[in-house]
């Protein structure tokens, strides 16, 4: 499916919506009456809805407001409609004030309160339609040549995607190592195969036509061989549509172009700097921010810091971290260990509800981190560190980020933090930002109310009974 063409009916959707909701918040202000005073003041309410569309129609440019564009996401949904929301708001007001015309406040309220619901209400029934889509078998069948790193983006990539209307429905291991990947509801196209059957070329395109195959994704660590280039051709042949993932690293942490040299494809690589206007601003939202969650921070760390003084004798730790471009700072946080070896329920507690990064805000206001950002890992780990890896080390590194807001905490590996890492740090903008930050209070709230899940991943792998076998290895970063 055509991802752009989600994205527009989602807007067409909402400037719908934005017409419905200026006639109905008319309704609730002024019932079915027509006098000429409220003709008047429907009038002057008029082009503030036409303001609401042209300032909606330019969010939806800026923010990425259809709500599916990095994997769908009922926090990032949220947060967004309700920055969005809160955007338009203090625009139609500022514009109120300057016009100095008269407007209806309550039916001016009704129609924000209706934007909200209503767009929110609106991604959630395109995201239902979606899954309805999916379990109906109405979607892309899609395989995976390809067993490394390169192949689990792809696979987890498919997978947070419903608005693709794709299905990942069997991976393909061309004698390579298969790493550790995630894809839950993988099936078996192979049947009853053991997983570690030797298939013949021709065996191999019988399959993928009884299983009615629509895309073959190549996504290998390594050029194609020459066998592998006589199925792709075979499989061309067959109606079947390929794709090619690009084996270079940079990919993942650079805005790549394709263009063409007379029929020749180039695969253009930029390296996404950091522009300085973000920069400057997004220093300034730290201070804002910082500096008003000071107050409360002090008042829920005071009590938190006598009790672990008392206890251990030091309430506050000083960690070593690795810093904007490698450079070592220390971290503040409360003295808990992480994971939590105590029995203790108060340690627990406030681990679970990450009040032991609060401290944290001092850094932030010394410059030393940003709100939002990749996790600091620990300064020892940066000599394990792959090419892959340092690119998150050109930002600063934050108290909550992309990983943190998806649920990866200290259980999850480097590997899965990373790859969201470099989602964030190839494309920054101030808008992002704020957002990440309402979705980890989001994340925050949800914590209170919900103990933690336990959580499992595993190895897909051609299994004839289960199509999932073994647990992923796991590993234990530094950071959280």
């Amino acid at each position: 499916m055509n991802t752009r063409r989600l994205e527009l009916w989602i807007l067409l959707a909402d400037l719908a919506w934005i017409a419905a909701a200026f006639f109905i918040s008319d309704l609730f202000r002024f019932g079915f009456t027509w006098t000429t005073d409220e003709r008047i003041s429907i009038d002057a309410l008029m082009p503030f809805a036409v303001a609401t569309a042209i300032i909606w129609i330019g969010l939806s440019f800026f923010m990425q407001m259809d709500g599916f564009r990095g994997g769908w996401k009922f926090s990032t949904v949220f947060s967004h409609v309700l920055f969005g929301s809160c955007c338009t708001t203090a625009v139609l007001l500022t514009l109120g004030y300057l016009t100095r015309s008269y407007v209806s406040r309550l039916a001016l309220a009704y129609l924000l309160l209706l934007l909200f619901g209503g767009c929110l209400g609106i991604r959630v029934m395109a995201r239902a339609m979606l899954r309805r889509w999916h379990k109906g078998g109405n979607v892309w069948r899609v395989v995976i040549l390809g067993g490394g790193r390169v192949a689990q983006e792809v696979a987890t990539k498919i997978e947070q995607h419903p608005e693709m209307l794709s299905k990942v429905v069997g991976l393909l291991f061309p004698d390579e190592p298969v790493e550790e990947i995630i894809l839950p509801t993988a099936t078996n196209i192979f049947g009853s195969l053991p997983p570690a059957s030797h298939l013949s070329t021709l065996e191999i395109t019988n399959l993928l036509r009884r299983a009615r195959v629509d895309e073959v994704i190549v996504a290998m660590s390594h050029a194609p061989t020459v066998e592998v280039g006589a199925l792709l051709g075979r499989i061309r042949d067959m109606g079947i549509a390929t794709t090619i993932v690009p084996q270079s690293y940079e990919l993942y942490a650079s805005r790549p172009r394709l263009i063409t040299l007379d029929g020749l494809p180039l695969v253009q690589l930029r390296d996404p700097g950091l522009r300085r206007r973000y920069v400057v601003l997004k220093r300034l939202l730290d201070l804002a921010v910082s500096s008003v969650l000071s107050i409360p921070a002090v008042l829920v760390l005071l009590p938190a810091a006598a009790v672990l003084a008392a206890k251990k004798g030091r309430a506050v730790r000083l960690e070593s971290r690795c810093g904007q471009f490698g450079a070592p700072f220390g971290m503040l946080r409360l003295n808990v260990d992480r994971p939590v070896t105590s029995n203790s329920r108060f340690e627990m507690f406030l681990d679970h509800l990450s009040i032991t990064e609060l401290p944290q805000l001092w850094n932030v206001l010394c410059g030393q981190m940003s709100l939002v950002g990749p996790r600091p890992d620990p300064v020892a780990s940066l000599s394990r560190y792959s090419d892959w890896q340092q690119r998150r080390l050109k930002v600063k590194p934050g108290m909550t980020g992309l990983a943190q807001v998806h649920g990866l905490r200290e259980f999850s590996s480097a590997e899965q933090k990373t790859r969201f890492d470099l989602q964030y740090v190839v494309d920054p903008y101030l808008l992002w930002d704020v957002s990440l930050l309402l979705q980890t209070f989001w994340t925050l709230v949800l914590r209170v109310f919900r103990t933690r899940a336990a959580r499992r991943t595993y190895n897909v792998d051609w299994d004839g009974k289960t199509g999932l076998i073994s647990n992923a290895h796991r590993t234990q970063p530094g950071a959280d």
